[in-house]
């Protein structure tokens, strides 16, 4: 999300100025202080935007990118089929990132105890989904075709970071992913 609000900033959309708030996880902010009002669900990110005339919350990933990209007109295709080429990857990022990070990245990297078979059985669908990836970039610039797209900012984070070895300590080793 950080990255969308970013690029909006960068094309010159003042209007995407934004204050972000640390929220320690590991200290169970997200449990109290009034982010529970902004995502009945404690999780992150969440966003308030306090630009209409009635706060508008917005939470989820694939939610906020949604809304910001309508409320700015950018990265976000009108076109009928481009549009639904966009939400299918965003909506596969939504569907398959628990699997990276949750699954595999939790038992390979943070799990107190290694268990060899929940680190195998995610490695196997992290290492299919970043097989998706590479098929579908390799005949097309971005995930939903020519264009930058919120699709591209939501799966970076979560697969970018894995293919440059940025994530989950020596996982790209591990898994045998390159760039």
């Amino acid at each position: 999300v950080t990255i969308m609000l970013e690029e909006l900033l960068a094309l010159g959309h003042t209007g995407a100025e934004y204050d972000a708030w640390l929220i320690k996880i590991g200290d169970g902010d997200q449990f109290g202080s009034g982010f529970v009002q902004v995502n009945p669900n404690s999780k992150i990110p969440a966003l308030m935007d306090h630009s209409e005339p009635k706060p508008v919350r917005v939470f989820e990933s694939g939610s906020i990118l949604t809304y910001l990209a309508e409320k700015f007109g950018e990265f976000l295709p009108t076109e009928r089929a481009a549009r639904a080429e966009t939400f299918s990857w965003l909506f596969w990022q939504m569907g398959s990132a628990p699997y990276l990070g949750g699954g595999f990245g939790h038992f390979y990297a943070y799990a107190p105890q290694k268990i060899e078979y929940a680190i195998d059985r995610f490695a196997m669908e992290t290492k299919r989904q970043m097989d998706v990836l590479d098929r579908r970039l390799a005949e097309s610039e971005y995930l939903a075709g020519p264009d930058y797209t919120i699709a591209d900012m939501a799966v970076w984070p979560w697969y970018g970071g894995l293919a440059k070895g940025r994530s989950y300590n020596d996982a790209a080793q591990f898994l045998s992913v390159h760039e």
